[in-house]
């Protein structure tokens, strides 16, 4: 067995050990690694600031070679260079401090950064350099990972609606059949409600902030009166694609982290809905799954073929928001100027953002196994062509017919499998002008779709 195989096999969360796979391209982004890295990102980024503002003079304007030098430092960020750090974190017992130790380490080689070695983390406090880096990562892991996988889904929700515009599919309000549809126009309305919740996730501001222990840039002052703090902060924080946050205490107050994570969990829900809408259409036998060589359904019911990659989303997803929430509701609450409690929570924005790209994996995963059975769908619109009642009343009802709502409730209320016969004898005695009621005696439950298919294929 090999290291990752074992490692795999004992994690405590299935984000690294069943599901690792699925789940990879996030930890680029997340994990202790990836915030280590971008607490360098953020520490480099302020001293390149200072060294750009000419009235702090004891930073001069890095030349050409050591401004690549620092580049480099944060492009060749490696494990090692990671276990270096939190063997220094082991001594100093505070993660942001090992990593300005570890910098000042990697600047004493190269003497023009050397020599402003203690202007590292000048002024800082460790929220300026942490609020920052998870910014960043927020940003990268929304960028490179979830937009893309809701978009692919969404991708997949049009081209089902297209193909399946016309397709005739009984509706069911209550749980009881209802007018119909189509099996196109249902997909189309899960990919507008999908496509206006992925829209506002990607426009939820990241923002950060960059103004010492209480958000006044008290030390900032102190040492160099003449410097605009604000400017060159607000420089920093939008050189790493961040937004500038002018009014913080010691922690910038994450808002917008609630509404990033807020506007993520609307778009699971949206999913969470199509999940178990999936589910039962695959329960009624409107969707078949197209099997794989070699698996098996069930461990005792060998003609089992489960819908388990939209129950695996569904239970992914569910999780994903719970956690969501959870950040939204507590990270924008922190006692007076600070209090710790954000910062273990922070460390689960990963965790939350993993389950979630694990339920947009399984999605897709079901939605790729997924054929229609046409002829499920028409046997289940012949069964019930009581559904015709409300088309029937309704016409009654522009042409004056007495009691068209009562005469239609005694005919088939409670009733079910009438008979096409049945209807179109009560359509035939009705004193209807004759193009309306050639009309109804035409109408099936397949062909009373109204506009669905139109409005299937226009998304």
């Amino acid at each position: 067995m090999n290291s990752l195989e074992h490692a795999r096999l004992t994690a405590l969360s299935p984000l690294d050990g069943r599901y690792a796979q699925k789940v990879d391209p996030l930890r680029d982004h997340f994990g202790e690694f990836a915030l280590i890295r971008d607490r360098v990102r953020v520490e480099i980024a302020w001293l390149a600031a200072l060294s750009d503002e000419p009235a702090i003079r004891e930073v001069p304007p890095f030349p050409a070679a050591a401004r690549h030098a620092l580049d480099a430092i944060a492009a060749s960020f490696s494990l090692d260079d990671a276990a270096r750090v939190k063997a220094i974190e082991r001594t100093t017992n505070h993660d942001v401090k090992a990593v300005e130790y570890w910098l000042k380490e990697r600047v004493a080689s190269v003497p023009e950064l050397a020599r402003v070695a203690e202007f590292i983390h000048f002024a800082c406090t460790s929220e300026d350099i942490n609020n920052l880096s998870y910014g960043v990562a927020l940003l990268g892991a929304r960028n490179s990972v979830l937009l893309p996988a809701l978009e692919a889904i969404a991708a997949d929700l049009r081209t089902l609606a297209h193909r399946h515009a016309a397709q005739p599919m009984l509706g069911r309000t209550h749980g009881q059949a209802a007018t119909p549809t189509t099996l196109g126009k249902e997909i189309a309305n899960v990919y507008a409600r999908l496509e206006r919740e992925v829209a506002a996730f990607a426009k939820a501001p990241i923002k950060g902030k960059m103004n010492g222990a209480v958000g006044n840039y008290n030390a900032h002052v102190i040492a160099y009166p003449g410097v605009a703090w604000e400017k060159l902060a607000a420089k920093a924080v939008a050189s790493l694609g961040l937004e500038f946050n002018p009014y913080t205490t010691q922690i910038e107050p994450h808002d917008a982290i609630a509404q990033y994570c807020d506007a993520l969990a609307r778009a699971n829900t949206v999913l969470v809905d199509f999940d178990r809408d999936v589910w039962g259409y695959v329960s009624l036998g409107y969707f078949r799954q197209r099997m794989k060589e070699g698996e098996v359904g069930s461990s005792t019911m060998p003609h089992k073929v489960n819908p388990i990659d939209f129950e695996n989303s569904e239970g992914n997803l569910g999780l994903a928001n719970a956690l969501l929430r959870h950040l939204a509701d507590k990270l924008p609450i922190s006692r007076w100027q600070r209090d710790l409690t954000d910062s273990t929570v922070l460390r689960n924005l990963g965790v939350a953002l993993g389950h979630a790209l694990l339920g947009y994996v399984s999605l897709r995963q079901g939605l790729a196994k997924l054929e229609a059975d046409p002829e499920r769908m028409a046997a289940d619109l012949d069964a019930n062509y009581e559904v015709l009642a409300e088309a029937i009343q309704t016409v009654m009802r522009r042409y004056g017919l007495p009691e068209p709502y009562e005469q239609l409730k005694a005919l088939t209320r409670g009733r079910t499998g009438m008979t096409p016969d049945a209807i179109r004898t009560f359509v035939a005695s009705l004193e209807l002008p004759d193009d309306a009621k050639q009309r109804l005696l035409a109408l099936t439950p397949a062909t009373y779709v109204g506009l669905a298919g139109e409005l299937a294929r226009r998304i």
